[in-house]
């Protein structure tokens, strides 16, 4: 088997699990529909194992597989860029998928809408591998569009539930806006290079680099800022940063399996994957590196922030998504693409070991997601515990652990730039580091120390519950009427499989990934920007570079995060109580989520609906049925009036009418 063929192989066999799970979910049933949507994904990993070790032996590969569309000179084509980049993505996207697929097997094992389920995450996967493979923009375009309909799909994968609805539509609005600066972009690439192709425009993008195009008359802006803004505005709606990210804490309204696959590991990566993709770009304009390191910036503090008074489970870990996204923003700004990659992957695995880990909890406490009517579970669920903790630990960046390594290289990084908006960027992501202790052990403590608060919880579950709860019909709505157990092997084998790439991944892959020039030419990165250079010139190995994280700020930041959430959630709880209580102002903004979705429902979607109003009192009321529908109705009636006059059914009446009619005609002639 060519490896061609096997490149082909890595997106259409998940495609051809969702075509047989989703069109033929009824005759080929449960066990039908997951077996072959997780035969295709493990075909993929497979697969990209094998092309993992062909492009190690040095084999790259960028070639168009038909061409869709020829106009002109335009060609439109579905072609695979195979380089270090792609073949790390496909990793990370073909094992989590794996893995995901897996538990689903547990999580939604009483669901009415099992296959449809399965056939959505196997779309996904082959969605997500088509974005990443892509050697042009038509293709990246489709990709990018195609996960933002699955993710639309899932969110409101329990379409009963008004709060799925308004989350699933709310996704899809924001993601439209970051798209339509995206499109703007890929627009402008082919108004001014003539081409989709990566590898063309990557080359002419140096003489293009002090080209400026003038957006209004008088102001002259740099073509390069403009594109890379464009695009960036893209990753900011599909990387949910600041300010379109208000649609990723909703997103936890469907399944948890999808918080992990979508939401943690593999869609909200795009962006981040699309910035370093388009490296040569971004490297050709500091005001888009600055602007994209102080969007990240701001997300990774306040996003955090808003992590520390969530008590839905899978809402602190959505936060602790949206912060870490930021920090692969802020690196991404300081052209460390590497690490904003390793990054990527490291949190890849304990992210969606997390949501997994929530997910197992959900499962035994009944579908309850409110921590504060959790404790103690570490007794009754030995294995999501350890691996929540190891989930947990690399979160913080535990040195050793893989969390460790990429977010402190990040850290680093920012520290070494010397762009705008550098220094700030650098004080969030250090502040960042504590924020991101506190709300990830305050859950930990919350769920699995202390004392055993779901006793006395006799409520029932389904909508009356603030937190609406992940219901099933499946499950009657009864009280917690046994103690929680252990979820079964299709729900914990995922997690240790995930547990074990938290703990090592980072000490194996940092030297090569970061430092031995591993991504080859793949990412670009000009003279002028020296991070990473400055990095490398730091670094003495794995081993060293935990011992001596072991004697900086942010370590320390993290220890004390963690000693304060146990301080506060297992000695005094009484205190985060009074705080709440005194700083109630602070307390409000922060569970307003700093009043966006109020602006936005009240600017934006007032707004829409008021224009909407006054189109329709205009448009349809006044314009449409007034003049056309009904005015033209009149005008015949009036019409008609006139002409019935005429028809008087006399003879001679007619007969003077075709005489006069005759002359009127000669006369006209005669004249002309």
């Amino acid at each position: 088997m060519d490896m061609h063929s096997l490149y082909l192989t890595v997106p259409l066999a998940p495609l051809a699990g969702a075509l047989l799970a989703g069109l033929f979910g009824k005759t080929i049933g449960r066990t039908g529909a997951h077996s072959v949507t997780i035969l295709g994904v493990a075909i993929a990993f497979i697969a990209s194992l094998l092309i993992f070790q062909d492009v190690q032996a040095g084999n790259t590969y960028n070639g168009a597989v038909y061409t869709w569309l020829t106009s002109g000179d335009l060609h439109l084509e579905i072609g695979f860029l195979i380089d270090r980049l792609t073949v790390l993505m496909m990793l990370v996207v073909t094992f989590v998928s794996l893995m995901v697929h897996i538990y689903t097997i547990g999580y939604m094992a009483e669901d009415p809408g099992y296959q449809r389920f399965f056939s959505y995450i196997s779309l996904f996967t082959f969605s997500m591998l088509m974005l990443v493979m892509s050697n042009n923009f038509l293709q990246l375009f489709f990709g990018w569009e195609a996960v933002g309909l699955v993710s639309y799909l899932l969110i409101g994968f329990w379409y009963t539930r008004e709060t799925a609805i308004y989350a699933n539509l709310k996704a899809f609005l924001v993601n439209r806006v970051g798209d339509f600066g995206f499109l703007l972009g890929i627009g402008l690439v082919w108004a001014y290079f003539g081409t989709l192709d990566y590898a063309q425009v990557f080359q002419m993008a140096p003489q293009l680099a002090n080209h400026t195009i003038s957006l209004f008359d008088g102001h002259a802006w740099s073509l390069m800022a403009v594109i890379c803004i464009l695009l960036f505005i893209g990753a900011m709606g599909k990387s949910a940063q600041f300010p379109l990210h208000v649609w990723l804490p909703d997103s936890m309204e469907g399944p948890t399996p999808i918080s992990a696959l979508i939401h943690a590991a593999t869609m909200v990566t795009a962006g981040i994957f699309m910035v370093t993709r388009m490296s040569p770009l971004f490297e050709l304009s500091d005001t888009a590196l600055s602007f994209v390191m102080v969007i990240g910036a701001i997300t990774a503090l306040f996003m955090g922030f808003l992590g520390i008074i969530q008590n839905d489970i899978k809402r602190v870990v959505a936060y602790s998504t949206l912060s870490q996204l930021g920090y692969m923003t802020v690196a991404l700004g300081a052209s460390a693409y590497s690490v904003a990659i390793f990054h990527l992957m490291t949190h890849a695995f304990f992210k969606a070991l997390l949501f997994l880990a929530a997910g197992s909890v959900i499962m035994a406490m009944h579908h309850e997601q409110d921590i504060r009517k959790m404790g103690g579970l570490r007794k009754y669920l030995p294995i999501t515990w350890i691996t929540s903790l190891i989930g947990s630990l690399a979160l913080i960046g535990t040195p050793f652990l893989s969390g460790f390594y990429s977010k402190d290289s990040i850290i680093e990084a920012v520290k070494f730039s010397n762009l705008a908006g550098s220094g700030f960027a650098y004080f969030a992501v250090t502040m960042g580091v504590f924020v991101t202790a506190f709300y990830s052990f305050r859950m930990y403590f919350l769920v699995f120390h202390g004392k055993e608060r779901f006793h006395n919880a006799h409520h029932t579950h389904g909508h009356e519950t603030e937190h609406e709860v992940e219901y099933d019909q499946a499950h009657g709505h009864g009280h917690h009427d046994h103690t929680p157990h252990e979820t079964p092997w299709v729900v914990t084998l995922p997690l240790i499989l995930l547990a074990i790439p938290s703990v090592i991944i980072g000490y194996i892959a940092i030297q090569p990934l970061m430092f031995g020039n591993w991504f080859g030419h793949a990412v670009v990165v000009a003279e002028s920007h020296g991070s990473m250079a400055e990095l490398a010139h730091h670094f003495h190995g794995a081993f060293a570079m935990a011992l001596h994280g072991m004697t900086l700020l942010p370590f320390w930041l993290a220890v004390s995060g963690v000693a304060l959430s146990w301080f506060f959630y297992m000695k005094r709880p009484d205190i985060p109580a009074a705080i709440q209580r005194r700083f109630q102002l602070i307390y409000r903004v922060l569970d307003n989520k700093y009043g966006f979705d109020t602006f936005n429902e009240w600017f934006f979607a007032r707004g829409a609906r008021m224009i909407g109003g006054r189109f329709w009192r205009w448009g349809d009321v006044a314009a449409i049925d007034g003049l056309m529908v009904n005015g033209t109705a009149r005008l015949v009636g009036r019409i008609a009036g006139v002409v019935r006059h005429l028809q008087s059914g006399y003879i001679y009446h007619y007969a003077f009418a075709m005489i006069i009619g005759v002359l009127l005609l000669a006369t006209w002639f005669v004249r002309g």
